[in-house]
């Protein structure tokens, strides 16, 4: 029994042999078969699969400003450094290793010199392709940084015979940093975006290209067979955006925004007749005083909202095409209680005006006033006054250039909302959305003789520099109202600035024209005590040139109307933008003094100086003061001579010198070469000196001295001696010390008493050099 169930045991064990042996053999066989019969079709099966077609990125295209040279948006190339070992000759690689590998150890500073060595030697000395490509490291470096690289030990060799590849990769830089961030825009992996990038993004993206890469486990290397397409490079895009004027637009807002603790704001700067644009800025709040370009507010969905009283202006054009019997000079009957029952809402303004103009309705931006005119026009033809809306375009999108603009909202009283209320609301900037663009679209038409243009922003579309497309100015409306209509309109907008509720912004410098607006914020089914503020006008207005709206939502720390927060940034972009245009600044300069005579008026002075200074002029000298340093003139210009003679100024050792005349640099090198403290008020050249010329220098003394322009009546009053302290009539001076290289830029201001002409500094020849 126990030698039957032994066999059986034996038997089995080796069936089970027998059978390991002929599976082992099958699978001998099998590989043998695939590794010499079949394995030219596994190896070419398998070079397919490991070399694949993959797209080689185009360029992007920049978006440049309006001068077609400052670029708000680039593609800076930056390179990945990975490494063919199979291309290298082994006498150049052993003759270099260690170099490269110190160099590479200290460049990326990640790896020892021994482990770089290690890889290169490894990676080199690898039977198997797939190990050979090295990917060096996982940092991008500049263009710099490559042509360095490039001429390193085994790479300075080349890509054939040095193994060396730099993998480009393209990445966007703005040189401006976040300057019009939100307007230049942005585009993600999944092509979606914001801004011109996305807009544009056709023109931007340019044609990928295709090569052939080989798979491998450092990461996929390109082959050059020939094959391979070219990518196009995308077009740039030239924008009407002025980096000056933007940077001002951003900087007052960006102040204002601080300085009230407002949610957001946006400015938009645009020229009159064409409708480029000339700055757009948008700023929110990402945290207490932290404001960034978060969002389009200037022509998006969440920067429309109810405009508030910047819309009273549609209102006033209507009832004038309405009924052109109406005059600036009509009177209006806003009650003495600041309130009123109007068309079945009450109407409210911040003061009882009583009897006003229609002119004053507008200046004073009288809700009571606009409403009463409003309804006493259109009360039982509400239809009329709506279709006026859409005659003047503010019930359509502009057409921008960029996407997104947000679609205007106009109640119409074929509307389910629309009440009895509706009428006198809306005239007033309520129960209506608008974004600001659309607003400044409006008054830009007034400021344009009634022809409403299109907002644009892309002026042209370039590649190398050749125009490819080119964007005209697009009339939108050719007359929006008549021309009585608009001489009404304007002069009821230079009255808000002249005496109305922006005079504060008012300047004589240029005329101003416009609009404030404060509308209450709509929240949770009401009105609360938040506001937005507003301004909207054109400047300047006797010759508009720009126009400009200014918004600024939900300020705070006491200051809540447009009049407070939106007007101020108004003025200061319009200061900077007309300071900087010099057609603008004409006015300015008639009003300075003309001299018409050819010889400069001239008083004292170093006679080398003085004589390079007449001589660039032209005009002749005379000199009776041979080898002198410091000369008086006997004659000038104002005398009606045609020369200029002079005569010696010495200055004798140990005493005071006569600086009257002098210009304040020249005093103080006289007077502070000999140890004398001088102390200045006023402008211009030295009129009187505390200290007689001739007296005995004492170290240490004060002199004061009193400066006036030439041909001004000087009336500060000097002591003889310094004060101990600032006399009262003085107290509005400033007093300066100059030191030994103070110059003449250092003078005190005038004092407030002085009765000199106020002047403006002509940039002539004789400005340029000290006279």
């Amino acid at each position: 029994m126990k030698g039957n169930v032994k066999k059986a045991i034996v038997t089995r064990v080796r069936l089970a042999f027998l059978g390991v042996c002929l599976f082992s053999a099958a699978i001998i066989w099998k590989v043998s078969r695939i590794q010499f019969k079949e394995g030219e079709k596994w190896r070419a099966l398998e070079q397919e699969r490991r070399v694949v077609y993959q797209p080689v990125f185009a360029t992007r295209g920049n978006i440049l400003a309006d001068d077609g040279k400052s670029m708000m948006a680039t593609s800076l190339p930056f390179y990945r450094v990975a490494w063919d070992p199979s291309v290298v000759d082994e006498k150049v690689f052993r003759g270099g290793v260690d170099s490269l590998a110190l160099l590479l150890s200290r460049f990326f500073g990640d790896r020892s010199q021994q482990e770089y060595r290690r890889r290169l030697v490894n990676a080199k000395r690898a039977k198997n392709p797939g190990l050979r490509y090295l990917r060096l490291n996982s940092r991008q470096i500049n263009y710099q940084e490559k042509k360095m690289l490039s001429a390193w030990p085994i790479f300075r060799a080349g890509k054939n015979k040095g193994g060396v590849i730099f993998e480009k990769v393209d990445k966007r830089f703005r040189p401006f940093g976040g300057l019009a961030q939100r307007t230049v825009g942005f585009l993600n992996e999944d092509k979606n975006g914001a801004g011109l990038e996305f807009t544009y993004n056709r023109y931007l993206a340019g044609k990928d290209g295709e090569a052939l890469f080989e798979r491998l486990p450092g990461g996929n290397k390109p082959i050059y067979d020939g094959t391979e397409v070219k990518p196009q490079p995308g077009y740039d895009i030239q924008t009407t955006l002025d980096i000056n004027l933007q940077d001002v637009a951003e900087n007052a807002l960006y102040k204002s925004l601080v300085q009230n603790d407002a949610q957001y704001g946006c400015v938009i700067l645009m020229e009159v007749q064409t409708g480029e644009i000339k700055a757009v800025a948008n700023l929110g709040k990402v945290a207490d005083g932290v404001y960034r370009e978060d969002y389009n507010y200037a022509f998006a969905d969440q920067g429309r909202t109810e405009p508030g009283s910047t819309f009273k202006l549609a209102s006033m054009m209507a009832l004038f095409e309405e009924n052109p019997s109406i005059q600036l000079d009509d009177t209006v009957n806003t009650g003495r209680s600041g309130s009123m029952r109007i068309g079945g809402a009450v109407k409210t303004d911040t003061h009882a005006y009583g009897k006003i103009s229609v002119k004053q309705v507008v200046e004073v931006s009288s809700n009571i006033g606009v409403a009463v005119l409003t309804d006493r026009e259109f009360n039982k033809k509400p239809e009329r006054y709506a279709e006026y809306l859409k005659k003047f375009g503010l019930n359509k999108p502009l057409g921008f250039q960029m996407s997104g603009e947000a679609r205007p909202y106009i109640k119409d009283p074929t509307d389910r909302s629309w009440s009895r209320t509706s009428l006198t609301t809306m005239c007033i900037g309520y129960e209506l959305k608008l974004a600001p663009l659309q607003t400044l679209a409006f008054y830009n038409s007034i400021a344009n003789n009634g022809v409403k243009v299109q907002p644009m922003i892309v002026k042209e579309i370039k590649q190398n520099g050749q125009v490819l497309e080119h964007y005209e100015p697009k009339v939108l409306i050719p007359k929006i109202c008549s021309d009585e209509t608009l001489t009404k309109l304007r002069a009821m907008l230079e009255g808000v600035v002249v005496e109305g509720t922006a005079r504060a912004i008012r300047t004589p410098d240029y005329s101003i024209a416009g609009k404030t607006g404060t509308a209450w914020k709509f929240k949770n089914g009401q009105y609360t005590k938040m506001y937005s503020t507003s301004f909207c006008g054109y400047f300047p207005a006797n010759k508009p040139k720009y126009s400009c709206i200014v918004v600024v939502d939900s300020p705070k720390r006491g200051n809540w109307s447009g009049a407070q927060v939106a007007a101020p940034i108004f003025r200061e972009v319009a200061d900077k933008a007309m300071a900087r245009d010099a057609a603008s600044q004409r006015p300015l300069l008639a009003r300075a003094p003309v001299n018409k005579s050819h010889v400069p008026m001239v008083k004292a002075g170093m006679q080398d100086e003085l004589m390079e200074v007449c001589q660039q002029l032209g005009v002749s000298t005379h000199s009776r003061a041979e080898g002198d340093d410091w000369v008086r003139a006997t004659t000038s210009s104002d005398s009606g001579a045609k020369s200029l003679t002079w005569q010696s100024a010495a200055v004798r050792p140990g005493r005071v010198p006569n600086v009257q005349g002098l210009t304040l640099r020249d005093a103080l090198f006289l007077l502070e070469n000999r140890g004398l403290r001088v102390r200045a008020l006023g402008t211009g050249r030295v009129q009187r000196q505390s200290i007689a010329a001739g007296s005995p220098v004492r170290r240490g003394s004060v002199v004061m001295l009193e400066l006036a322009p030439i041909g001004s009546t000087p009336t500060i009053v000097i002591p003889t001696t310094p004060p101990a302290e600032t006399p009262a009539h003085l107290a509005g001076n400033k007093l300066v010390m100059p030191s030994m290289e103070a110059s003449a830029k250092t003078a005190a201001k005038p004092s407030p008493k002085s009765k000199a002409p106020k002047q403006l500094t002509v940039q002539t020849p004789l400005s340029k050099a000290k006279a």
